[in-house]
């Protein structure tokens, strides 16, 4: 995974260079800091507004870009800002970080929480869950109940994140590629999508795959090692174990098996996935 991000120090950024100014003199910052405080302020609510993103995919090039500009206004924050009570209703919260002003057009559901520094742009659909600070979550995409989308994770556009969805959060190292689910992507319950792993656009991953940037990815069709830690586009993929031979005996690793490819641009039709899903005992 690693090997295909392109390092934060080539990518220009939106923010003020006065952030990597800051960044060298953190040990000596603190809440009292205050002129360093509204500049990091500035900065993160820029990321808040959708003015600039942690990561993304680059179009021409695949690799996945990283602001670490971005992700260092955000520690920043959490350096600079004091700890504060507030209050949404009955719901009393005591954090260095508040919940987002900021979700015009966006359809959140009783229960649902979105910090400040996330983006969460129009047409989304938030069920009662979670989005982190510095995550990206795309138009016409839907969390579902409980999914929690980790900070700096960058979700695509019109992605179903599935009930109970563990979507893990990397904020440092700074120049770490957080995780990635592109455009189209169907992530089925209670599946965990962690440690800089990736979802490649249209792929679907059954019920309780667990996917990381180390984790082996196989096709059954041909026995083929792909990429280890990405979804390939425009697949079917599952959790699965793959056989060892160790010093003490045998046993079965975890893995992910991609089970079928579909139709490139393809919509998902959810009779025809848990028709694929059920034939190996794992639905969407």
């Amino acid at each position: 995974m690693t090997d295909t991000a392109v390092q934060a120090s080539t990518v220009p950024s939106p923010l003020p260079a006065v952030i990597d100014e800051l960044w060298e003199q953190r040990a000596d910052l603190t809440p009292t800091s205050i002129k360093a405080q509204d500049l990091v302020v500035a900065a993160v609510d820029m990321i808040d507004a959708g003015q600039c993103r942690v990561a993304w995919p680059d179009a021409d090039t695949g690799a996945v870009l990283v602001d670490e500009r971005a992700k260092r206004a955000i520690l920043l924050a959490f350096r600079l800002l004091p700890m504060v009570q507030s209050q949404v209703g009955d719901f009393r919260y005591h954090d260095r970080v508040p919940l987002t002003a900021r979700l015009e057009g966006v359809r959140a559901v009783a229960g649902s929480i979105v910090r400040w520094g996330a983006y969460v742009a129009p047409g989304a659909v938030l069920m009662p869950s979670f989005v982190n600070i510095g995550a990206y979550v795309g138009s016409g995409t839907m969390v579902d109940t409980w999914a929690t989308v980790g900070s700096c994770a960058q979700i695509g556009k019109n992605v179903h994140l599935a009930g109970g969805v563990g979507v893990g959060g990397v904020l440092e190292p700074p120049n770490a590629v957080p995780v990635v689910i592109e455009d189209d992507a169907f992530i089925g319950s209670r599946c965990m999508v962690v440690d800089g792993a990736r979802v490649r656009t249209g792929a679907v991953l059954g019920a309780g795959t667990i996917l990381t940037k180390t984790s082996h990815v196989i096709d059954v069709q041909t026995g083929a090692e792909l990429p280890p830690g990405e979804a390939p586009a425009w697949s079917v993929c599952v959790g699965g174990t793959r056989m060892r031979r160790f010093d003490g005996g045998e046993y079965g690793l975890p893995c992910v098996l991609v089970l079928r490819r579909l139709d490139e641009g393809s919509a998902h039709d959810k009779t025809a996935l848990n028709d694929i899903l059920r034939d190996h005992g794992v639905s969407a």
